[in-house]
């Protein structure tokens, strides 16, 4: 199996950083299954020079192969979604491991505009592999969540309309599925500034797409955080 993580900052992850991606391919190796992860970038965001370009992983031994990813600081459905299919042509991922949303509510479109560019990454990424599977994460709300009724909101609609859009575009050939929220994730406990995980909350992330693949798809295992 080929996997490629796609996501925001709480996927790129920053200098220092273990992330969920490394939490997720340890899962993956102790399977004791073939697998390799694919994708166009491989750094961790570096705050001082504000791009994608550092390689200081919190384990130093975690392999360049193993970095690679379509995951950007401030990026969501709205800057992926153009880009998807060429990215799927190029890496041809088997699964697609997805976590966005956050970023695109908070700055970009609201749950509608964001819906429909959820629906435009998905028909890309089928028309470069037809055979495609994802995985959707919903939203988490952080703590501007907690100040803001009207983006809690709009989290809460962006979370039912991606329930909607795998229902209505899921098909045999290309299965879509949309994890659990993680259980009993904590932004107070689970992240390091109210929206990126920490130790305990990339452990969750992980869990989510791993226990979700395997609960309905019989791929892999259930995680056990080590």
């Amino acid at each position: 199996m080929r996997y490629l993580f796609v996501g925001d900052s709480m996927t790129v992850g920053a200098a220092g950083d273990y992330t969920w991606r490394y939490r997720m391919w340890q899962h993956l190796c102790g399977l004791g299954e073939p697998f390799s992860v694919v994708g166009p970038r491989d750094g961790l965001y570096d705050r001082a020079a504000d791009a994608a370009v550092s390689a200081d992983y919190a384990d130093p031994s975690f392999p360049p192969r193993a970095r690679r990813h379509l995951a950007g600081w401030g990026e969501g459905w709205l800057h992926l979604a153009p880009m998807i299919g060429d990215v799927v042509r190029e890496h041809r991922p088997d699964v697609l491991l997805i976590s966005l949303g956050l970023i695109d509510l908070g700055f970009y479109t609201d749950a509608g505009q964001t819906a429909a560019n959820v629906e435009h990454f998905i028909t890309a990424a089928r028309a470069a592999a037809p055979r495609v599977r994802m995985v959707l994460l919903p939203v988490i709300p952080n703590t501007r969540a907690d100040l803001d009724p009207g983006f809690a909101d709009q989290c809460a609609e962006l979370n039912t309309l991606l329930a909607k859009a795998v229902a209505d575009l899921d098909t045999p050939a290309s299965p879509l599925l949309l994890a659990s929220r993680p259980q009993d994730y904590d932004i107070l406990l689970d992240t390091y500034d109210g929206t990126h995980p920490n130790a305990s909350g990339e452990h969750k992330l992980a869990a989510a797409f791993a226990d979700a693949m395997y609960q309905a798809w019989g791929l892999g295992a259930p995680y056990a955080e080590a």
